[in-house]
């Protein structure tokens, strides 16, 4: 009886130095020794998963809005899709699809050179807009702003139109009030253009009988 009372409270006292210990302690822990590199703790999303690829340019387009260069890029695009190098199936050439009669005009006699370099077409688009504005000043003091065919006149629309068709077809159109509405060879008219690109600021395109590319 007196081994099994003496056991009891030595096993009572062990206890309670065990609880003593385990609730006195000012030990306290360092999350600083502890770190995720290395552990692999994606375990939601896929490796296929796209979210954002790093290594991709981010992709990037100007607003050029009404602008000359907006208005010059929106008819590369629908004259070659903005292709420097193209040439379409009645042989017009470049980013801004010149003829070769057109190009003799501005000073350009080497067509396969005019279409390598991308700077030259781009003066020959400016001379050719300088050259056309001169051409088309009187009827674009005397139209702009008058509505022909359901559409206002500008000048952008003017010189765009003069871009596709020539200004003598211009002059046509709007001296007849748009009876005589030229169309080239895939059905393009002198009014699709005027309506397409009106509105655009042309102001900085100064007329030039003698504009020239070189």
């Amino acid at each position: 009886m007196v081994r099994n009372i003496a056991s009891f409270i030595t096993l009572t006292l062990t206890i309670c130095i065990i609880l003593k210990v385990s609730f006195s302690s000012d030990e306290t822990i360092d999350l600083g020794k502890y770190s995720t590199n290395g552990l692999n703790l994606n375990y939601t999303v896929s490796d296929d998963v796209d979210v954002l690829t790093q290594n991709e340019p981010e992709q990037f387009s100007p607003f050029l809005g009404k602008s000359f260069v907006g208005f010059k890029e929106a008819v590369a695009f629908k004259e070659s899709g903005g292709n420097y190098f193209s040439v379409n199936t009645f042989g017009y050439l470049g980013k801004y699809q010149f003829g070769t009669g057109t190009l003799r005009m501005i000073g350009i006699k080497n067509p396969s050179q005019f279409l390598k370099n991308p700077k030259l077409q781009e003066r020959a688009f400016v001379a050719n807009a300088e050259r056309n504005k001169w051409i088309l000043r009187r009827d674009i003091k005397n139209f702009v702003g008058k509505r022909i065919n359901g559409i206002i006149v500008t000048e952008s629309g003017i010189l765009a139109a003069a871009h596709l068709a020539g200004p003598g077809s211009v002059k046509k159109y709007l001296r007849s009030y748009g009876l005589d509405n030229f169309a080239d060879g895939y059905g393009t008219t002198v009014y699709d253009y005027m309506k397409r690109f009106s509105g655009y600021d042309t102001s900085i395109v100064e007329p030039n009988k003698e504009a020239k590319a070189i």
